[in-house]
């Protein structure tokens, strides 16, 4: 109860700013939380198809592919049932290319939503921090000037100890959430980079499959010769 008591005191010194940097730290942490769980469920899921989906690819069936990319929802199902169905329309590479190139813009921002947030929460609980202390030492200037001198040095040392409970508290508040919004920073580009990996070798297996279809009607034509 002691902690308990410790932090419940080193709130209360901190003065009124201490209420909105505490709001600031629930909020991103509640963002970074879903952040987290959502990335890394998308994550999972597209390793699971992908890991379905490429051998299919692979031996060229392509219908196939197709019925099972169009039953998920997956973010890599709707990558490459954007490319599937192109590929059975047109089976230009350059076509397919573009298609999928334009899912990719309309996937991307939804695994990056909100995260750029936490970048900006940081900052605001730094700041919110100094403005803190700063209101929290114009107070303790003003108390100083109405005491006795001989009071005046303590009462400024304990008045300058609880103001910079607020900075103290607008760094502890910002400094995990930088450290977050880094951390999902980098798993997000970690599923950009997958989803593109994914992109780049469906387009090699189209063009191989194309290649080779190209060659055997060569071969036939040039039998029947």
């Amino acid at each position: 109860m002691g902690f308990v008591y410790t932090i419940i005191g080193f709130f209360q010194a901190g003065g009124l700013f201490m209420f909105p940097i505490l709001l600031v730290a629930a909020t991103g942490t509640a963002i970074a939380i879903e952040r987290y769980v959502t990335l890394s469920l998308v994550q999972a899921r597209n390793r699971s198809v992908w890991d379905q989906i490429q051998p299919v690819l692979v031996e060229g069936n392509f219908d196939k592919a197709r019925e099972m990319a169009s039953k998920d929802g997956s973010a890599i199902s709707q990558l490459l049932s954007i490319g599937l169905a192109r590929q059975g329309a047109v089976r230009r590479r350059e076509d397919i290319e573009i298609a999928m190139d334009e899912s990719m813009i309309e996937i991307t921002p939804r695994l990056e939503k909100r995260t750029h947030y936490l970048a900006t929460f940081a900052n605001l609980a730094t700041l919110l921090g100094l403005l803190g202390t700063v209101s929290g030492l114009i107070h303790a200037f003003g108390a100083v000037a109405t005491v006795n001198p001989a009071d005046k040095a303590n009462l400024l040392a304990a008045s300058i100890s609880e103001a910079m409970n607020c900075t103290a508290f607008g760094l502890m508040t910002a400094v995990p959430i930088l450290l977050a919004h880094a951390f999902l920073q980098t798993k997000t580009s970690e599923l950009i980079a997958g989803l593109e990996m994914a992109f780049v070798k469906f387009l090699n297996v189209v063009t191989e499959r194309q290649v080779s279809h190209g060659r055997r009607a060569f071969a036939q034509v040039a039998a029947q010769e």
